[in-house]
């Protein structure tokens, strides 16, 4: 049976958290323990409205060359992690923050966690629109409402396309 650590991460961290306020408080006074979660917490909303729109744009470039955007997609979204848990008081989740701020870190995560995502789509054709291999050309004597106007015709080429 595999256990997970993430939900007794979760327990555990205001606890943590509250023991990192008392260390930093004893060694930098209280007050400026208060400065430095407020300026973190400022830090982190600059930086989650400034980086959603840069995300969105560079996936944006990425998409029109025709590349994948999904490494662009998995920066942005742990920029944007990152600045959530600035924004979340605390020290320990600051520390988490700076991390995923390094794109070494960026870097490494991306290239653990790429097998484990599926991509729904592929983009190496581009963007274009997609072409359909059937084409079925009627002629004005080929169709007319009037001739069937309850039952449908079995010889219709679009039912044939059904059973194909």
């Amino acid at each position: 049976m595999r256990i997970s650590f993430i939900p007794l991460f979760l327990l555990l961290l205001p606890l943590l958290e509250i023991a990192g306020f008392v260390v930093v408080g004893r060694e930098i006074g209280a007050l400026a323990t208060v400065g430095l979660v407020i300026l973190s917490s400022v830090a982190g909303s600059l930086l989650l409205r400034h980086q959603g729109f840069g995300v969105m744009a560079r996936v944006r470039t990425e998409m029109d060359a025709g590349r994948d955007p999904s490494r662009q997609l998995a920066h942005g979204a742990m920029i944007v992690l990152a600045a959530i848990l600035l924004i979340i008081p605390g020290f320990i989740t600051d520390i988490f923050a700076i991390l995923l701020l390094l794109p070494p870190v960026r870097d490494f995560a991306w290239r653990q966690l790429k097998n484990r995502i599926v991509m729904a789509t592929s983009f190496s054709s581009g963007f274009s629109a997609r072409r359909r291999d059937t084409v079925i050309d009627l002629d004005d004597s080929d169709y007319s409402r009037d001739d069937y106007p309850n039952r449908p015709d079995h010889n219709s080429p679009w039912r044939r396309l059904k059973n194909d």
